[in-house]
């Protein structure tokens, strides 16, 4: 049944997306048709990308609020979960937004990389494709005539990881320490730290090796991602905060 619906929803209309870019790309470059998939994925989820991204910037206006909310009721678990959910809910705010946008993402990254591993490409599996889509006459994983994405490629992971972090540094404000000096920090304190941390450091570092384990293509699926996701983080910081 979730075999049924992963291949249904993600892993054939993204690969027969794949396929009808490969046949109408001079040379069959498989990178760039990966690269024209990315863009068209990204501009589907754009309502969420911006939403999410307008959430972020209103949680930074609003820090100091939610930072007083913790110091005034942060020794009363309940009470400070209520007034936290009031918070967002009188400010308009959804603090899984982004969460949700990575959610919706992953299927498509284990379908790209499900279609390498599985030998989709560059041989065509002809009894997953629509009627409408036609079996390419060259396919070439050399991407730009440089690095096969249908491999392993080192340089691209290398890419996907520093995007990651750029990425990153952008939309994950850096950890600030309790408004209070003197006060010992509490176990929520040292988590939000060490969250804070790791979604910096250590996720940079996960794509990289998730990159360079499956395939080339993934790795220019998420520097493409990232550099879409990054340009949009400047545009919407420009426009939301004049709004």
């Amino acid at each position: 049944m979730i075999s049924s619906l992963f291949h249904g929803l993600f892993y054939d209309p993204l690969y027969n997306l794949l396929v009808f870019i490969i046949k109408h790309i001079p040379g069959g470059d498989v990178g760039l048709a990966t690269i024209i998939v990315t863009i068209i994925v990204k501009v589907i989820l754009f309502p969420l990308s911006k939403n999410a991204t307008k959430t972020q910037l209103k949680m930074k206006v609003l820090e100091p609020e939610l930072a007083k909310i913790k110091e005034q009721y942060g020794s009363n678990r309940e009470e400070f979960g209520r007034k936290t959910l009031e918070f967002y809910r009188n400010n308009q705010l959804n603090p899984f937004a982004s969460f949700f946008l990575i959610l919706l993402q992953l299927p498509v990254i284990i379908a790209l990389a499900y279609i390498f591993i599985s030998g989709g490409l560059p041989t065509i599996k002809t009894e997953l494709l629509y009627s409408f889509v036609q079996v390419p006459a060259v396919i070439s994983t050399l991407f730009i005539g440089l690095v096969d994405v249908g491999g392993r490629s080192i340089i691209l992971s290398i890419i996907a990881g520093l995007a990651q972090f750029i990425q990153i540094r952008l939309s994950v404000p850096a950890y600030t320490s309790p408004a209070n000096p003197s006060k010992n920090p509490s176990f929520s304190d040292d988590l939000a730290k060490s969250m804070n941390v790791q979604m910096r450091y250590v996720m940079p570092l996960i794509m990289f090796f998730v990159c360079l384990s499956v395939s080339g293509a993934v790795a220019l699926y998420w520097i493409t991602g990232s550099i879409f996701t990054i340009g949009q983080e400047l545009y919407f910081r420009r426009t939301i905060k004049k709004a």
